[in-house]
C-alpha cells in the first residue's frame, strides 16, 4: 500500500512519554491554542467540570495532527481531540480508538477572499488561485470538494500550498498572490475588521454530512483507566451544553482564549457552536463522506469499514 503520509516519527516524541499517568489525572493533547474548537478542554477545566465528574484533567498542546498521534502512540498522552480525517493513524495502525464525535459540519472553515476582491460568490472563484494549507490536508479536500460541487474541469481548480502558519496566510491574502484562501471562517471575519480580507462563503456550503472533529483514546488508557475516559466525556458534553446555554461567558472567554476581538468571536460562536455534537454519537452519513475523503486525498488507498476504528461505549448514557 502506498500512502502519502507513512508512519510516525516515534523518536520526536517528548522525553516524558515513559511517564505513565496517575489514575485520576489524564492528559489530553489538543493540536492548538487558538482555535475555538480546541478551547472546550481549557474552558471545561476552568469551569471545574472535568474535576466535578472526578478526573484531573491536564491539557498538552501539540501543533498539529501528525504530533498530536504521535505522541498517543509513545503514550505521551491518553487522549486527544482533533480531526476526524485523524482516523487515517488509526486505519494506518495507531494504538487508539475514537470514542466521541465531536462535530459534524465543517462550519469553522471558510473560503476567505482579499477584502476588495470582486468575487461574490463560490462561481467566481473558477480558475482562480486557491490556497490551501498543505496538500492531503482538509483545506485541500475542501478546494477539491468546491471543484466537484460546481462540476469544474481539473484545469479550472488552481491550488497553491501556502502551510498553516496564520501570518503566511494573511500575507498571501491581502497581497493578492492568491485569489482566496481555504482556512478558519474566524481569519476572515478578523481580516474584514481592518478591510484587509473578508470571508466569502462557509465550507459547510459545500458539505452537510460530516465528522470534522472526534475524540481519541489510547488502547492501553482505555484499558486501564476506562473510568478516567468516562469522566472526562461526561465533563467534556456538560461543557458543551454550558457554552449552548450561556453564550455571553462563553464569547467573553473565547476573546482570551483565542486572542480575538469580541466582535469576531462573538460572530463565530454563532457560526460554530451549532457543529458540536450534544452526545458524541458517530453519523454514518457523517462516517462515509469521511471515509471517501481520506480515499479521494490519497491518505488511504481504499475506504475503511470506519465500524473498526470506533466506539461509543464509554459515552454518557442517553
Amino acid at each position: 500500500m502506498r500512502h502519502r503520509y507513512r508512519g510516525f516519527a516515534f523518536a520526536a516524541v517528548l522525553a516524558c512519554a515513559a511517564t505513565p499517568a496517575a489514575a485520576d489525572k489524564l492528559r489530553v493533547g489538543v493540536p492548538s491554542t487558538e482555535a475555538f474548537s480546541f478551547m472546550t478542554v481549557a474552558y471545561g477545566d476552568h469551569l471545574g467540570l472535568f474535576k466535578k465528574n472526578g478526573v484531573e484533567v491536564e491539557q498538552v498542546t501539540l501543533l498539529g495532527s501528525a504530533k498530536l498521534h504521535q505522541a498517543m502512540i509513545a503514550g505521551a498522552i491518553d487522549v486527544a481531540v482533533g480531526a476526524g480525517s485523524d482516523f487515517q493513524f488509526l486505519v494506518k495502525g495507531a494504538p487508539e480508538v475514537a470514542v466521541a464525535a465531536m462535530a459534524g459540519p465543517p462550519l469553522l472553515m471558510g473560503f476567505i477572499v482579499p477584502y476588495d476582491s470582486p468575487a461574490k460568490t463560490a462561481d467566481d472563484l473558477r480558475g482562480k488561485k486557491i490556497g490551501v494549507s498543505s496538500m492531503g490536508s482538509l483545506t485541500d479536500w475542501l478546494a477539491h470538494r468546491l471543484a466537484q460541487v460546481k462540476g469544474w474541469k481539473p484545469e479550472e481548480l488552481i491550488e497553491v500550498t501556502v502551510g498553516a502558519d496564520k501570518t503566511a496566510e494573511t500575507a498571501y491574502i491581502v497581497t493578492h498572490q492568491i485569489d482566496a484562501m481555504v482556512t478558519a471562517s474566524a481569519s476572515g471575519l478578523q481580516l474584514e475588521e481592518t478591510q484587509r480580507g473578508r470571508l466569502l462563503f462557509p465550507a459547510s456550503d459545500l458539505v452537510g454530512d460530516f465528522l470534522t472533529h472526534a475524540i481519541y483514546a489510547t488502547k492501553e488508557v482505555l484499558q486501564k483507566d476506562p473510568d478516567s475516559v468516562r469522566a472526562f466525556l461526561k465533563g467534556w458534553f456538560q461543557t458543551i451544553a454550558y457554552e449552548r446555554a450561556h453564550r455571553d461567558e462563553t464569547i467573553e472567554y473565547a476573546v482570551t482564549a483565542v486572542k480575538r476581538s469580541k466582535a469576531v468571536e462573538t460572530k463565530e460562536y454563532d457560526l460554530v457552536m451549532p457543529m458540536y455534537s450534544a452526545d458524541g454519537r458517530f453519523q454514518a452519513s457523517g462516517l462515509k463522506v469521511l471515509s471517501k475523503s481520506l480515499v479521494d486525498l490519497k491518505l488511504l488507498d481504499a475506504e475503511p469499514d470506519m465500524t473498526k476504528y470506533y466506539t461509543e461505549a464509554y459515552l454518557p448514557p442517553k
